[in-house]
């Protein structure tokens, strides 16, 4: 484990076996890059990042994984973006993808293997979220992976909504003179859907099991009702495949999901996206998780090449 300079700012790095992975966790909690060195001495990124000339807008960089809490995507309320209407009736605004994207974070435990760090919130997220909570990230490193446990403990006298998720940027194509083409995806669900412009979930497209990564069908598609709790893709016929996995039970909740994305055809990465459940789950009701009062609930997501 060790500081680096970057634009300004100190980011930690570590060394797990064949992989490196780099951080920023007083912003965002955010995990920039992965990188794999292979067999032949050449490195694999496995997690994107851009280049970039400053730190404005760090946390709009599409790149590394931002964490999304405490809901995911857009919500809505009454067909108005970026607003949600919490169980005690009360419209409040809500940025997209949450608050802790953009949040400073406390580091409260840091080795050589991975960190904890505490979601501090400023006077946007006590405006939006008002609750009483704490929500940490922990990253533990692994020499061909990583697991992410988001959790929230509720220090409250009221229930807590969220549906927290995961946006990770996968280097796509990894291997010199591939396309998308190259590239194929297993989604074990049984549903799938889209995000309409006023909020509500709507039909999406048919889809097989197995889909290549060019189909533009996959593009900003919602996959739940999941049938195994592991999301598997990579380069048709070779090694290396980049496994998901949401929690530990084989089959994982009725609402868990994965959301596949990228910008454009030519983007130089594909976003295949852990969540607890689809977006705009305060007003459609699906995805929508509650901590008790004085209990702490934890989503659990591990990424693995194999």
């Amino acid at each position: 484990m060790e500081k680096v300079s970057y634009l300004g700012h100190t980011l930690t790095r570590w060394r797990v076996g064949q992989s490196t992975f780099l951080a920023l966790p007083e912003l965002g909690a955010r995990l920039m890059n992965w990188n794999l060195t292979l067999g032949d001495g050449s490195v694999r990124d496995v997690l994107y990042w851009p280049e970039q000339t400053s730190f404005d807008g760090f946390y709009r960089a599409r790149g590394g994984n931002p964490i999304l809490f405490p809901f995911n995507a857009r919500t809505f309320d009454n067909g108005d973006i970026q607003f949600w209407r919490g169980p005690d009736g009360v419209r409040r605004p809500m940025p997209m993808h949450g608050l802790a994207r953009q949040g400073d974070f406390r580091v409260t435990h840091l080795d050589a293997t991975g960190f904890t760090a505490l979601f501090l919130p400023g006077a946007e997220a006590r405006e939006a979220y008002p609750y009483d909570y704490e929500f940490t990230v922990r990253y533990r490193f692994e020499p061909l992976g990583l697991v992410c446990d988001l959790a929230l403990l509720n220090l409250g006298n009221v229930p807590l909504p969220w549906s927290a998720g995961h946006h990770f940027y996968f280097t796509l194509p990894w291997s010199e003179g591939l396309t998308r083409e190259d590239y194929i995806i297993r989604l074990p669900a049984t549903k799938h859907v889209k995000h309409d412009a006023k909020g509500p979930l709507v039909p999406g497209p048919a889809l097989k099991e197995i889909e290549s990564l060019a189909n533009p069908d996959l593009i900003d598609t919602i996959h739940y009702g999941l049938t195994q709790n592991t999301v598997v893709f990579g380069e048709r016929g070779h090694a290396g495949d980049v496994h998901i996995r949401i929690g530990t039970d084989k089959t994982p909740a009725p609402d868990a999901t994965f959301v596949t994305w990228s910008e454009s055809a030519t983007a130089p990465y594909y976003c295949v996206e852990p969540w607890m459940g689809p977006p705009n789950s305060p007003e459609n009701k699906i995805g929508l998780h509650f901590v008790e009062p004085g209990k702490k609930q934890t989503f659990t997501v591990a990424v693995a090449v194999k």
